[in-house]
C-alpha cells in the first residue's frame, strides 16, 4: 500500500515538472521570436532559427512573379545557412553562405 502511494506521488511530481518545463519553453520561444529584428547587427550567418525561415523567405520573395520557386530555394538556403539577406533582391553580401552556394552550372542557388 505504501509503495502504491509513493508511486502515485512520483508520477504526479513528474507530470508537474514536465508541465512546468513545457510552459517555460513556450515562453522562451515566444519571447525569442518576438525579439527578432531586421537590423544590421542581427543579420548574417546563423542569425536565424529554422522556424523563422518561412517568414523571412515570404518577405524576400514577396515581389517576384516566380513566387513558388523563389520560396522553395529560399527556404532550402535558409535551412542550410540560417540567414536570409535583407530586401527583395541583392544584398547577398550579408549572408556569405547564401551568396556562395552555387548550382552545378555555377549560377546562384539562392534567390
Amino acid at each position: 500500500m505504501v509503495m502504491a502511494k509513493l508511486l502515485i506521488v512520483f508520477v504526479i511530481t513528474l507530470l508537474a515538472i514536465s508541465m512546468a518545463d513545457y510552459k517555460v519553453l513556450a515562453k522562451e520561444t515566444e519571447h525569442a521570436e518576438g525579439e527578432y529584428h531586421l537590423d544590421r547587427a542581427s543579420r548574417g550567418p546563423g542569425s536565424l532559427r529554422t522556424s523563422q525561415c518561412p517568414g523571412q523567405c515570404t518577405r524576400r520573395c514577396s515581389h517576384t512573379q516566380y513566387h513558388k520557386p523563389c520560396m522553395f530555394f529560399c527556404q532550402k538556403c535558409c535551412m542550410k545557412c540560417l540567414c536570409v539577406p535583407s530586401g527583395f533582391y541583392g544584398n547577398k553580401g550579408e549572408c556569405p553562405c547564401y551568396n556562395n552556394w552555387k548550382t552545378k552550372r555555377g549560377g546562384p542557388k539562392c534567390p
